[in-house]
């Protein structure tokens, strides 16, 4: 994939010097960079995924976990609370100590959470290693995509933000294949948690040979070193506009460096939480559309197409799984190309109407099982099946190109470096609490108002966030960290407040 600054559309932004084809293979470096801190979405994916499996043969050695559903709940859960922590301090330690020391932190605390797993002798420590697992997800769901995006070129950092969404469904779809690898091994459920260990080794040795942020580096004032990083990623013509575009932005952060920046200062600044809630509704979006519940009712939808084998449910965890993944790969495509407002929206659009029809499906089924003479003509059996299986298909096609990417991809450029890791942990653990707030009242809803009823309100917050996007989200498709600094001040004190001669047209490319 190319991207041509000088075709009609490009943003315009750039200098005339640095207006040529990039390419994601232009930069080899930029591109081990990038799938090294992929990894850290790899274990993000295998470990949401891997339980599913791990947990049916749980049950056969533990009888408290068999007797107990609370335990089971429990097992599954707390990986997202470490989740929540991890994503909550991640961002501090990304600002403390750099992107780097936090990706080997969370690559440590992981291992140890997969070896505890692995060597669990009953289900407490198995929880306590969930924990462990989870802190490590959370810091790297934070790291990863800031760490990805201060190390891209603006033209395509959106692409190369979304390999790492593409490494979490390649992750879940691993996780299948791992657990269906290993259904036939003594200690089977063992195997499937301890292997997570293998990938998070294999990246901690290669981050101890790759640098530091350049963008971190030198607002550390570590000058030289964010240069030499910044010598492999640029040609000496683009070198010296980045190097003066991060002297510019270093002059502007200088108050904010004094001190750390805290949580609370996010919300003291009116252009910072313009910034922060658009990137946490982004977040918060993304899990309340409903990715988790369809997944988790795909195995149903394919049972109402008349399927009702346990293999071919497995075999649809993979199908999908692989769905998404390749629907990622679309995005990547396209993130860079249509931008990341634009992408959203026609995400959200496709969501909205494959939920209706899942919705649709539902009603119809449960009236149809209630109405004999509807099911004597054999439509309710495979009919309304098919329906749903078309609703499933056009769920993750819709949703793996846009909101799948597009949440991470915005929140690693939309916040200044001096508050990017504390507002992207911010947003990082919107999305986890979000999920465990879905996870927990899913099946609950579906018991009150049925599983029809819970597809439309979920349908009706698909609407609320295409609203959303449409009025809070701006584009920054092609635009410097420093121009997208320039939006959230013209929005929260108008075009007055910037100091570039280019604000107003970059405020009506934004409109």
């Amino acid at each position: 994939m190319t991207i041509d600054l000088d075709a009609p559309g490009s943003s315009g932004l750039l200098d005339a010097s640095s207006r040529r084809e990039i390419s994601f293979l232009s930069n080899m470096y930029v591109l081990g960079l990038t799938l090294t801190a992929g990894i850290g979405g790899l274990l993000f994916g295998y470990d949401t995924g891997v339980i599913s499996g791990a947990l049916l043969y749980i049950r056969d050695d533990f009888k408290a976990v068999n007797d107990s559903s609370v335990i089971q709940e429990t097992i599954v859960s707390m990986a997202m609370v470490g989740a929540i922590i991890g994503a909550a301090g991640g961002g501090w330690i990304n600002d403390v100590y750099g992107r780097k020391k936090a990706t080997l932190v969370a690559d440590v605390v992981f291992i140890i959470g997969s070896l505890v797993m692995c060597a669990a002798p009953d289900p407490y420590i198995l929880i306590l290693g969930r924990l462990f697992v989870g802190l490590g997800v959370g810091v790297a769901s934070v790291t990863a995509p800031v760490y990805i995006a201060e190390a891209a070129p603006s033209e395509i950092r959106g692409g190369l933000v979304a390999t790492n969404v593409l490494m979490i469904t390649g992750g879940q779809f691993l996780s299948y294949l791992v657990n269906l690898a290993f259904t036939e091994v003594p200690g089977t459920w063992r195997w499937m948690l301890g292997v997570a260990a293998v990938p998070a080794v294999v990246q901690f040795c290669l981050m101890v040979f790759l640098p530091e942020s350049p963008r971190w580096l030198y607002m550390k004032d570590k000058k030289s070193e964010a240069r030499v990083v910044l010598e492999k990623i640029y040609n000496s013509d683009r070198l010296e506009e980045e190097i003066d575009q991060l002297a510019a932005a270093a002059m502007q952060d200088l108050e904010s460096r004094k001190r750390s920046v805290s949580y609370m200062d996010v919300f003291k600044s009116k252009e910072m939480r313009l910034a922060f809630f658009a990137g946490a509704g982004l977040q918060a979006f993304q899990q309340f559309t409903g990715i988790n519940t369809v997944m988790y009712y795909s195995p149903t939808i394919v049972q109402m197409a008349g399927f009702a084998s346990n293999q071919l449910a497995l075999l649809l965890s993979l199908i999908v799984a692989a769905m998404n993944a390749a629907g990622t790969v679309v995005g990547i495509v396209l993130i860079d190309r249509c931008g990341r407002r634009r992408l959203a929206l026609f995400s959200l659009s496709g969501v909205l109407v494959s939920l209706v029809i899942l919705s649709l499906a539902f009603i119809l089924q449960s009236s149809c099982n209630s109405n004999n003479q509807i099911l004597s003509l054999g439509f309710c059996s495979s009919g309304i099946g098919w329906f749903a299986v078309v609703g499933l298909a056009l769920y993750i096609a819709c949703f793996a190109p846009g909101m799948g990417p597009v949440p991470w991809a915005v929140n690693s450029e939309i916040y200044p470096e001096a508050y990017r890791g504390v507002c992207g942990g911010m947003s990082a653990t919107v999305n986890w609490i979000s999920n465990l707030i879905v996870a927990q009242t899913f099946l609950s809803i579906v018991e009150l108002v049925g599983t029809g009823g819970t597809f439309m309100i979920i349908a009706g917050i698909a609407v609320l966030a295409l609203l959303f996007v449409y009025i809070f989200v701006p584009e920054t498709k092609g635009l410097t960290f420093e121009q997208v600094e320039r939006i959230w001040k013209e929005r929260a004190w108008g075009s007055e407040a910037s100091s570039s001669g280019s604000s107003q047209k970059l405020l009506e490319y934004v409109a």
